[in-house]
């Protein structure tokens, strides 16, 4: 099995433009409510998992006014479902995507168990092995996103040190 391929940093990539250079990229067709936009555009600036409750407080403190949780789910649910975001499932949380992949890519995310950092990075050979494996059992898999915990490359250093 090939390494995997390190797609970006911390989970997002720098996009020209925006307040935090960070991955508020084009939508391509997708047009955006002002409140889907704020979403993301808190999720890019954060360069960081975001939960929903956490994602309340940020729209909060932009706006002055407090959302129903229920709006919050709805624009992450239609991030998600439209690509521009990815949901951590053992953080119960959401990161922006970049879109430095395919859109069905097979993602795998490495959270630091330190430090707390998430990369996000693509295998061509893991999207095919688990490919392989769902055409075997017949299964037809909606999303494929890798979570893997461990110590990222500095703080391993900087135990070692």
């Amino acid at each position: 099995m090939s390494a995997m391929k390190d797609d970006h940093k911390h989970g997002h990539a720098p996009a020209p433009g925006s307040a935090h250079d960070g991955c508020a990229h084009a939508h391509g067709h997708i047009r955006l409510t002002p409140a889907r936009q704020l979403v993301l555009d808190k999720l890019c600036a954060a360069g960081r998992p975001v939960g929903a409750y956490d994602m309340i407080d940020l729209v909060a403190d932009e706006t002055g006014k407090r959302p129903a949780p229920v709006s919050i789910y709805r624009a992450l649910d239609f991030l998600l479902e439209n690509g521009l975001v990815h949901r951590l499932a053992s953080r119960n949380a959401f990161m922006a995507c970049a879109h430095r992949h395919e859109r069905s890519a097979t993602v795998a995310f490495l959270i630091c168990e330190s430090c707390g950092k998430v990369r996000e990075a693509t295998s061509a050979d893991v999207a095919g092995s688990l490919e392989g494996l769902a055409a075997e059992t017949g299964f037809h898999p909606k999303s494929q996103v890798i979570e893997l915990t461990g110590i990222c490359r500095d703080c391993a250093g900087s135990a070692a040190a």
